[in-house]
């Protein structure tokens, strides 16, 4: 047991509540000698290890990266405020679960950012390990400090604190990144010159130091221009093009204390074919990659092995459209069925295929049925390019209770664009007549369950230039379906507005709001994502403090000539396709699906990829 972790365990852990979470030596976990590798270097999770332990990426990456002879990858996550109390009086740095190694010791320190309220936990992380929080005060003794995820993609308002970001799908990306950055090592190079190096050799880094942005009198950004010849001008998104070939985990980190997800997550299919215009993951993960039925069957019985979950989540942005589902699900119900595994999926899309999923999903427990509807019209929906008829949203929900599910959860989106008071009352509308459904086949009023959000356009889609609805109108409709919604099975819960305000100004903001999460993490902002330590207030006085007008960021209307953030980042689908699909939308007599059996030329890749057979 070295000092760090001899200290921490005899005198720290104790004090905490559920100490489980920072022990580490968890089965799979995987512990190497530091002095038998090239490269060290720490996952940090910028949430709860019951949050980071639920996330499959981490598991992909810890693994990927574990299995080179040459690197050690171990991992971190943001401390629980007692623990850092208890840290920061103690004078005791962050550390990984595998050696207790100090953060700073390592020489990459990686964040996985899925969340935009996340931001302030990557600054307390770095500063609880001793490591600057601003890149440009970091020394050549200091860890490189990377970050990928959801977030790399419109990575501006973390650029004065991350030194590289890797956009794109990781498991590309951060091998190539080990491997230069194990020659970069060898040779010496200074900080600096490893950067420049970065930014040069690799398409899909993002260094911003290696960036100048430069403004217009009205606040809009003029131009975002590379500082040093050979940096590139625009950075590309790194793609997984056969997902068969890649690396999934088959012997993940069982955690020692309940975690979100505690269960086998199989990818079954990344990508969508669907174009939903609000979606940012849909726009920005093209292709379709499917994994073969195959594979997923090999992953999974592998992982069964190496566990002993009793539950196996499929998973992909839309399970309903795997190509072949029902084949898939009769061999998973053949083998996992008999040793009473239950087969889950997080979240289903509604078309003619939902009928015959209760059926399919014929196994041992009877989870809730999860539908991602997002809007209670059908004119609603094919304004936002949501391919869904009642039709078939309530044959498969007859069908689902007929097959003993008890319980229905359905997600809206709430100030789409187009959106009226009519739409509105579609919800608490659609919200009865679901119950009502269970009473048709059961003879009492069926559970819903209505998860509303407020709609936040976001980068790299066709919504990217349209302002966010009010806090206000939030509220109003919040209230209005709250005095609408009376049943005692019909259950509601929103989306906290501020919240959600927050998140709408840095997922389209420009670097400038840097210092606003500076200012607010200096008045103690963390956790902002938990209720219980959301301080808006004190979001609001970073704000006025900074003299930054939050607006600006979230509810005005963009010109579609102007110079966005994420300008520089390429997810690969074109601005005049956003432009168009922009356009499109903003027809409400909308009448058929606009996909049709065509490709829509996005750009992102050749035709014949756009759409699965």
């Amino acid at each position: 047991m070295n000092s760090l972790r001899k200290y921490i365990v005899e005198n720290i852990l104790p004090k905490v509540e559920m100490p489980g979470q920072y022990i580490g030596k968890e089965c799979n976990a995987i512990v190497k000698n530091h002095s038998d590798v090239d490269v060290k270097i720490a996952l940090a999770f910028p949430d709860t290890y019951s949050i980071g332990m639920s996330h499959a990426g981490m598991q992909i990456l810890y693994g990927l990266l574990n299995e080179r002879k040459d690197t050690v990858c171990e991992r971190a996550f943001a401390p629980l405020t007692d623990m850092e109390a208890l840290l920061r009086a103690h004078k005791k740095p962050l550390f990984s679960l595998e050696t207790y190694t100090p953060l700073h010791a390592f020489d990459i320190l990686g964040f996985s950012v899925q969340y935009e309220l996340s931001y302030t936990n990557i600054l307390n992380m770095l500063d609880i390990s001793n490591i600057p929080v601003l890149s440009a005060a970091r020394g050549e003794e200091d860890p490189l400090v990377i970050a990928g995820g959801a977030m790399a993609i419109s990575p501006e308002p973390l650029a004065e604190f991350i030194d590289v970001f890797l956009v794109g799908d990781g498991e590309e990306s951060l091998p190539q990144f080990v491997e230069l950055f194990k020659e970069m090592k060898q040779q010496k190079l200074s900080r600096q010159e490893k950067l420049f190096l970065i930014s040069t050799k690799m398409r899909n880094a993002y260094v911003p130091s290696q960036y100048d942005v430069f403004y217009n009198s009205d606040n809009t950004i003029k131009e975002i221009r590379p500082k040093i010849p050979g940096v590139p001008f625009s950075v590309r998104s790194a793609a997984i093009e056969d997902l068969n070939a890649a690396y999934h985990p088959t012997k993940p980190v069982i955690p020692f204390v309940k975690i979100i997800h505690d269960r086998i997550s199989i990818e079954i299919m990344r990508g969508c074919t669907q174009g939903c215009r609000f979606c940012q993951a849909g726009m920005s993960k093209r292709p379709t990659r499917p994994r073969t039925v195959e594979n997923i069957l090999q992953l999974a019985e592998q992982s069964y092995a190496n566990t002993g979950y009793n539950e196996i989540s499929l998973m992909s942005l839309s399970v309903s459209d795997y190509p072949h589902l029902e084949q898939l699900m009769d061999k998973m119900n053949h083998v996992f069925a008999p040793r009473h595994v239950n087969i889950a999926f997080p979240s289903l899309r509604v078309n003619e295929q939902l009928a015959l999923l209760p059926s399919m999903l014929n196994t041992v427990r009877k989870s809730g049925l999860t539908i991602a509807l997002e809007a209670a019209e059908p004119s609603l929906r094919r304004v936002i390019n949501k391919n869904i008829t009642n039709e078939d949203f309530f044959r498969g929900i007859e069908e689902a209770f007929r097959q003993g599910w008890n319980a229905v959860k359905l997600y809206f989106m709430i100030g789409l664009p187009t959106e009226t008071d009519d739409d509105i009352e579609a919800i608490a509308a659609l919200a009865y007549d679901v119950s009502d459904v269970m009473k048709k086949v059961r003879g009492h009023y069926g559970q819903v369950n209505i998860s509303i959000a407020p709609f936040i356009p976001k980068a790299h889609t066709p919504y990217q230039w349209q302002p966010m609805v009010s806090m206000e109108r939030i509220k109003e409709i919040r209230e209005r379906l709250y005095q609408r919604i009376k049943r005692k099975n019909i259950h509601i819960k929103f989306h906290k507005a501020e919240r959600s305000i927050l998140e709408g100004i840095f997922a389209r903001g420009d670097r400038r709001l840097g210092k606003v999460i500076y200012a607010a993490w200096m008045k103690g902002c963390k956790f902002d994502a938990w209720e219980e330590h959301f301080q808006f207030e004190k979001w609001m006085d970073a704000f006025h403090g900074e003299g930054i007008d939050w607006n600006f960021h979230i509810h005005r209307t963009r010109e579609t000539d102007e110079t966005l953030p994420w300008e520089h980042i390429n997810c690969g689908v074109v601005r005049p396709f956003l432009l168009q699909e922009s356009e499109r939308s903003s027809r409400k007599e909308i009448t058929q699906d606009c996909r049709l059996d065509r490709c829509p030329e996005c750009g992102s890749c050749t035709r014949s990829q756009h759409f699965l057979p």
